[in-house]
């Protein structure tokens, strides 16, 4: 059997393959509810037969969001839409996963088909927050440096909301301390100059990150998988680098994380990234090496070949795709053909096989 349609035994969930659906945002939510867009948008990539289909980055607070039409989980009434969602994926033999997010100062933005820039004014327009005030573009609006107490307040949310995605059905938990949203901006010394407890130092730079998980830890139960993704390095000398990355790592599996989603960048508007198949796939093999710990992979990954190889070579144990589930739902099941493997197809689909 090919390793990459092999099962992996997760604390007490088993995904039938290594193939994840990651989270992409799809802008389509009002006042952060989920509705049938997204219920035929997971939905469909579970009947495409990848094993984890990881939610769209969920705030965890109104003001988390990217934009005016991003998910959210700030509050009860919308768990009872997520439920319908979970409950379909799971019946199709899939696991659903979801990554609760803040977009901190890259937050207040126009839908992407809009143009994505920020708001300063109107309707969708709020004040962003942030470690410091530090705008991620010169142009962006200055963002409110959290104070502690807001700063507690923000771990609170996330406790809360993962509290709520439990009760939605979901049964994996990844945290996004990636891509210059909230978090990472904690972890980054290009966009954390603060001096209390949460700055200057590694020590002080995780430690929000960490205080998060502590929270989240004590709600979300303990036999079900909790993931963390993070900007692997800035592709900037002066910041977070892929050392931190496997520092941060040895201790985030100390406290009980159970993978580390390998991603980059993000944090920095004039980073210079040579994006290409399979780019940022070297953070995980370092970060699964050095850290001991599970990893996956993600990154311009189109192929069963590619994805394969990357298991064989021991560079990850989870492969996570994003686009190439936007122009092929069912990836997986020609990906299985191609490797010659042959898996269950859903029961509807059966006669087009072969």
């Amino acid at each position: 059997m090919s390793l990459l349609f092999s099962p992996l035994k997760i604390k007490s969930v088993t995904l039938k393959n290594r193939i994840v659906v990651s989270p992409m945002c799809q802008y389509s939510c009002v006042d952060g509810f989920a509705n049938d867009w997204h219920l035929v948008h997971l939905g469909s990539r579970a009947v495409g037969g990848a094993a984890l289909i990881v939610q769209e980055a969920t705030a965890v607070t109104a003001a988390g969001r990217i934009s005016h039409g991003d998910m959210g989980l700030w509050k009860d009434e919308q768990i009872a839409p997520l439920q319908r969602i979970t409950s379909f994926i799971h019946a199709q033999g899939a696991v659903a996963g979801i990554q609760l997010a803040h977009a901190g100062r890259k937050a207040s933005c126009e839908l992407a088909w809009l143009g994505g820039g920020q708001l300063k004014e109107g309707e969708h327009h709020w004040q962003t927050v942030a470690p410091s005030p530090i705008p991620f573009y010169e142009t962006d609006m200055v963002p409110h440096a959290l104070t502690v107490a807001e700063i507690k307040d923000t771990i609170n949310a996330f406790k809360e909301a993962a509290i709520r995605a439990g009760k939605a059905g979901f049964k994996v938990l990844e945290l996004h301390a990636a891509h210059g949203y909230l978090i990472n901006e904690f972890l980054s010394p290009l966009s954390n100059s603060r001096t209390d407890e949460y700055g200057g130092s590694f020590e002080n730079r995780i430690r929000f990150l960490l205080e998060i998980l502590e929270a989240v830890q004590t709600v979300w139960p303990a036999d079900l998988p909790l993931f963390v993704r993070i900007s692997a390095t800035d592709w900037q000398e002066t910041g977070w680098t892929i050392n931190d990355s496997i520092s941060l790592a040895k201790i985030l599996k100390e406290k009980g994380v159970d993978l580390v989603d390998a991603s980059s960048g993000g944090v920095s508007a004039t980073a210079k990234i040579s994006a290409g198949p399979g780019y940022q796939v070297s953070f995980a093999a370092a970060i699964k090496k050095d850290a001991g710990i599970l990893t996956g992979a993600v990154g311009i990954i189109t192929n069963a070949s590619q994805a394969e190889a990357i298991l064989q070579q021991q560079q990850a144990d989870l492969i996570f795709m994003a686009r190439e589930f936007l122009r092929d739902p069912y990836f997986p099941l020609h990906a299985a053909k191609e490797l010659s493997e042959d898996i269950e197809w859903p029961l509807q689909y059966a006669r087009a096989k072969r």
